[in-house]
């Protein structure tokens, strides 16, 4: 490997251009081929990436793409449905990869993916990004120092806008995506198990299509995905946790509010106020806690508050000095489980333990 890494992106759509952004924006690393079956997906790419034109291999399809072997690592940012193909393609070059979340739309493919990177040369990083938006950083810093005590409860909200518009509409049908709680809420749940530090037991689960997409049909389906639900994930340590989901709420202040309780206090991350606020009990009261401003030093924002930046810097830094990937796939099957339990539980009208979907 020269001292310039050297990336092929798999999928240009509008999250490989974000990517392609952050990568403009690293030292040492460098777009030199993408590949999308879809022109103007591609010509976006190109206009995007440092270059352009004069510098990037430009690739209808991922198999020439990788028949050229001219990239040091790969990104694959291609729907949902392909991540388990697109993956065990890219897996015969033996280099490094950053697979876009869901890491696979059923825990089954999540497991064989587990099962075939056991063995695997290099880092398989899945991008679960939410854990290095600069609020949630200073969240589990403080979490750390021990500074609310046993983490009791994690409560998280998202109240956002609908799905946003995709090639093809690929994201309006349950089949394509997962699921809502697989598709948008995998970066919820990895949170969750993360801060939890447990394994998740049992997950009940409510919710509904009540607002967005109600009167769109693809090739005579029509849309079934979730625009609301309440998700509770109880964990083996005895850890409670809560996801409020609704994306017809962009009339709100902030897209992600994440609570965590604990024993001795509290500790929340509010974005985007890019707040973040501790209360001890004996010390603090309603309406009088510390409130810490909180920013990225990340050198492209984007559309995630720069924590994609700072997973690709943390990936190079892999890529580079070996390790292990931060976020594993270990942590993408968990992440999709916790979704795919949920959509049952809401399904079945019942509470739905791990054990269950991740039995084959």
């Amino acid at each position: 490997m020269t001292d310039l890494v050297r990336y092929g992106i798999i999928g240009t759509g509008m999250m490989g251009i974000e990517h392609i952004q952050n990568l403009n924006a690293l030292d040492g690393a460098a777009v030199t081929a993408i590949a999308d079956p879809y022109q103007p997906s591609r010509e976006a790419a190109l206009a995007t990436a440092d270059g352009g034109a004069g510098r990037i291999k430009v690739f209808e399809n991922h198999h020439d793409l990788l028949a050229d072997d001219g990239c040091d690592a790969y990104v694959i940012v291609t729907p949902n449905t392909t991540h388990a193909e697109m993956t065990a393609d890219v897996m015969t070059t033996g280099k490094p990869i950053l697979l876009e979340k869901p890491m696979c739309t059923t825990v089954a493919q999540c497991q064989d993916l587990v099962a075939a990177a056991a063995d695997y040369p290099s880092p398989i990083w899945v991008g679960l990004e939410y854990r290095y938006m600069a609020p949630v950083q200073r969240l589990i810093g403080e979490l750390a120092t021990g500074a609310i005590g046993t983490a009791r409860m994690i409560a998280i909200r998202e109240h956002r806008f609908p799905f946003l518009v995709k090639v093809g509409d690929w994201n309006r049908l349950s089949a394509n995506t997962g699921g809502t709680l697989v598709e948008k809420c995998c970066h919820y749940f990895d949170l969750m198990n993360l801060i939890a530090g447990s394994r998740p037991h049992r997950v009940y689960a409510s919710g509904g299509q009540d607002v967005n997409h109600l009167d769109e049909v693809y090739d005579g389906r029509p849309s079934d995905i979730l625009d609301n639900a309440f998700v509770i994930v109880d964990y083996e340590n005895g850890l409670r946790a809560s996801l409020d989901l609704c994306m017809f709420a962009e009339a709100s202040r902030n897209q992600e509010e994440i609570s965590v309780v604990g024993d001795r206090g509290k500790v929340e991350a509010l974005i985007p106020d890019d707040v973040v606020r501790i209360g001890i009990r004996g010390r603090h009261s309603f309406g009088n806690v510390e409130e810490h401003p909180v920013t990225s030093d990340a050198a492209h924002a984007g559309l995630h508050h720069g924590s994609s930046y700072i997973e690709h810097q943390r990936f190079l830094d892999v890529i580079r000095n070996g390790g292990t990937p931060e976020v594993t796939v270990e942590d993408g099957l968990w992440s999709v489980a916790v979704g795919v339990a949920g959509h049952r539980s809401i399904d079945e009208v019942r509470p739905v333990t791990l054990d269950e979907v991740l039995t084959p």
